[in-house]
């Protein structure tokens, strides 16, 4: 195969460099599979990251070589390349990918981009998320099956705060469902919104759901991460590929398509036909946006009828107001974990 090739997506010309090198070995799947896997998924990879500050975590060398979590676009890239001012935990700032079309999308996977992973906010307001993310995260012993368990939970509280959510397998064991809502709330605000509806979950289910932090407390339950509304936190995007072995992807599937689902079977050999059939089955997320207020109203009753107060934060935030002792319970009891 010729060492470039030259791709027209969108009215811009793309150049491909080594087409041929392998990205996904264990597949024989090279750069140019890759980069026809997002073409054939165009409309939606665009949709989920659209006007979005996008973190790219890049293998130039495939999925067997080094891994590049890239933040800053770089300064050499196209003019028509757009960018999105974003503050990190830390204060500084950057000016990360912007996608507004889909040339954008081929142009950061021929730098070896494999996961996509916006921010749940948009440039015009990057400090106020319209996108409420509750990520199912399978803990050890647990598996996709009390993943399905717990995502008919979800969706039905979803359905009692008249919340529309949107499913999508994460591309590994999990799950995550995304929920628009209007950009009116800080990252601290959806943050503890999340942090509510985790807690919610564990009520309902607690052999089967938690929301503790700390790994030593969760057990063998699907742990709720709340801290994924955290500033700076990320997600991969709905379309995006993942870096493992098997080429997964983190596909949209519908409510009635979760007792059946298996994540494996979601690859860059399958979805493109599955896009081609059905189309994107988030086409229809951004047609509504929620009020937030029901589940801060649930976080007050929990302050107020519960005494429970914030969770911690990841550890490379500062010290949050309201935020607990961030030391895991053992370390603060000066015991050995139970197990």
């Amino acid at each position: 195969m010729s060492d470039a090739v030259e791709l027209t997506v969108g009215g811009r010309t793309v150049r491909i460099s080594h087409p041929g090198k392998l990205y996904f070995p264990a597949l024989g799947a090279t750069k140019l599979d890759l980069v026809r896997y997002y073409l054939a998924v165009g409309d939606g990879i665009v949709r989920a990251l659209y006007e979005r500050p996008c973190t790219l975590q890049r293998f130039p060398d495939g999925v067997d070589g080094k891994m590049i979590f890239q933040k800053r676009v770089p300064a050499s890239r196209p003019d028509w390349i757009q960018t999105a001012r974003v503050q990190f935990p830390s204060g500084r700032q950057a000016d990360e990918l912007c996608v507004i079309d889909f040339a954008a999308v081929i142009w950061a996977v021929n730098m070896g981009t494999i996961v996509f992973h916006p921010w749940p906010s948009r440039r015009p307001d990057t400090e106020h998320p319209d996108e409420l993310r509750i990520d199912l995260d399978p803990q050890p012993g647990t598996g996709f099956a009390e993943v399905r368990a717990v995502g008919r939970l979800v969706h039905e509280l979803l359905d009692e705060l008249g919340y529309r959510g949107f499913p999508k397998t994460s591309g590994g064991r999990g799950l995550h469902v995304l929920v628009r809502i209007r950009p009116e709330w800080d990252f601290v605000a959806v943050r503890r919104a999340a942090l509510a509806f985790a807690r919610e979950i564990e009520r309902r289910a607690p052999q089967l759901a938690t929301s503790a932090w700390w790994k030593e407390e969760r057990g063998a339950r699907i742990f709720l991460d709340f801290n994924q509304n955290a500033r700076d936190r990320t997600i991969a995007a709905a379309y995006s590929v993942r870096a493992n072995p098997r080429a997964t992807v983190s596909t949209p599937i519908s409510w009635a398509e979760l007792d059946d689902a298996e994540p494996d079977d979601f690859t860059i050999a399958t979805v493109p036909e599955r896009f081609a059939a059905i189309g994107d089955l988030h086409r229809t997320i951004d047609d509504i946006a929620h009020d937030l207020s029901p589940l801060l109203e649930m976080a007050d009753r929990d302050v107020r009828d519960r005494g429970l107060g914030d969770a911690p934060y990841p550890p490379n935030f500062p010290k949050m107001p309201g935020e607990p002792v961030r030391v895991q319970p053992s370390r603060a009891r000066g015991a050995r974990p139970v197990h």
